[in-house]
């Protein structure tokens, strides 16, 4: 009896390199998880954008939220002091080294007046969207629930779906609203969902909470035996005096959940993959468990750079948050005066821009933002690649100097003068 290998791609009787007469292609029959993901909207747009750039083009890349300043000279100093040492290059504890997640107590104390026991209650990840990941598989499986909000981080949705698991998504703008729709849901779903996820700073929409927000969402976590994830990303990037709040400062929180936080945003440290995990002991020993049968830790120079980091860059994380509050003051300021009035965010590197009238009831947001991009070489990403409660919209990330934010208008102006 014969039996087919749908993961071999290549005929017995050919040679590496050759092809047949008759080009076999054996189907590979990927998992239900894989299949369930939708197709990647941004795709079409970051193909147009790399064209223009071949075509020699200047396009001003706000999609992606990727910071374009370096980290504090110090930081990689001490990246390039740690990489010298041979003894730093052989494989690293998979929880991180306790000194890192001793500054990351530390860190907590001194920004949240949140105590954390670092051996139990902190785990240092590949960044927070690897954490967010793991912690899933660590949590959720087949008939699982995890209340999502939307629009949605497109990890925050995925996820979920690549740990088997099913998303609700609830729209996220208002707050009150939001918590309201939380205690409906949990009081007539069975079985309820196991996990909410809450992100604010949220990203698309940069909505942001005050301290009773969490505290409410603990007692519904104790009330209906939910397991909360926080996303802290955005925590460094905040203005006009606003202070983020921490989930875990809420009274009872460490009970019920865990909080994501990065060095990615206000560290300017996006490519070193440098996140951390922290709250609940039994959920952070869970996703301990996935870490170590996945990786063997993050490279231990890094590591030795963020502690560096965490210890003497206070000041450079404020005056990074200060460079993003003028871009978005010249960015916003930009927009209305081309008659695109946008609400100026209190937090995030992004602005979230309902598109305007008369494009608004003539396209989509994927639409719009190719007009951008084909006529204005300006990316933006869609608001529906977050999502379809994220139609309508765009988000524009806050990535570029303000001159270049400057420039981004005058080509949006000319773009909007042709509907």
């Amino acid at each position: 009896m014969q039996t087919r290998n749908s993961t071999t791609a290549m005929s017995d009787d050919l040679r590496p390199g050759e092809r047949g007469s008759r080009d076999r292609v054996f189907s590979i029959d990927v998992a239900e998880r894989v299949r369930r993901l939708p197709p990647y909207l941004f795709a079409e747009i970051n193909r147009l954008l790399r064209e223009k750039r071949r075509a020699g083009a200047d396009v001003i890349d706000l999609g992606m939220g990727n910071p374009t300043d370096p980290p504090a000279e110090l930081i990689v100093d001490k990246l390039a002091e740690a990489a010298r040492d041979p003894g730093n290059h052989g494989y690293s504890e998979a929880r991180g080294l306790v000194n890192l997640r001793r500054e990351v107590a530390a860190k907590y104390v001194k920004q949240h007046g949140v105590r954390l026991d670092p051996e139990r209650e902190v785990i240092v990840c590949l960044g927070s969207k690897e954490a967010f990941s793991h912690l899933c598989l660590a949590l959720m499986g087949p008939g699982d629930t995890a209340i999502v909000p939307a629009p949605s981080y497109p990890a925050h949705a995925y996820a979920v779906a690549l740990a088997s698991g099913n998303e609700i998504l609830l729209e996220v703008a208002d707050s009150r609203k939001f918590l309201d729709n939380v205690d409906y849901t949990c009081r007539h779903l069975y079985p309820r969902p196991k996990v909410v996820i809450v992100n604010f700073p949220h990203n698309p929409t940069t909505a942001t909470v005050e301290p009773a927000f969490y505290e409410e969402l603990v007692a519904l976590a104790k009330k209906y035996g939910f397991l909360v994830i926080s996303d802290l990303a955005y925590a460094d990037v905040a203005f006009d005096g606003y202070r983020c709040p921490s989930f875990l400062a809420a009274p009872g929180a460490i009970d019920v959940g865990v909080e994501l936080t990065t060095m990615s945003k206000g560290y300017n440290m996006a490519g070193w993959r440098v996140g951390y995990c922290a709250g609940n002991a039994e959920a952070i020993r869970a996703l301990a468990t996935i870490k170590t049968y996945y990786d063997y830790g993050m490279f231990t120079p890094i590591q030795i750079a963020a502690i560096m980091a965490l210890r003497q860059c206070d000041a450079a994380v404020e005056a990074q948050a200060a460079v993003y509050q003028k871009r978005r003051d010249v960015l916003c300021a930009g927009l209305a005066r081309l008659g695109w009035p946008v609400e100026p965010p209190r937090a995030t590197m992004f602005v979230w821009a309902r598109i305007p009238e008369p494009w608004a009831s003539r396209m989509s947001s994927f639409d719009f933002a190719m007009k951008l991009l084909g006529e204005g070489d300006v990316a933006v990403s869609p608001g529906a690649g977050f999502g379809p409660a994220g139609e309508g919209f765009v988000r524009l990330a806050l990535v570029e100097n303000e001159n270049r934010l400057r420039q981004a208008v005058r080509q949006i102006g000319r773009c909007l003068e042709t509907p």
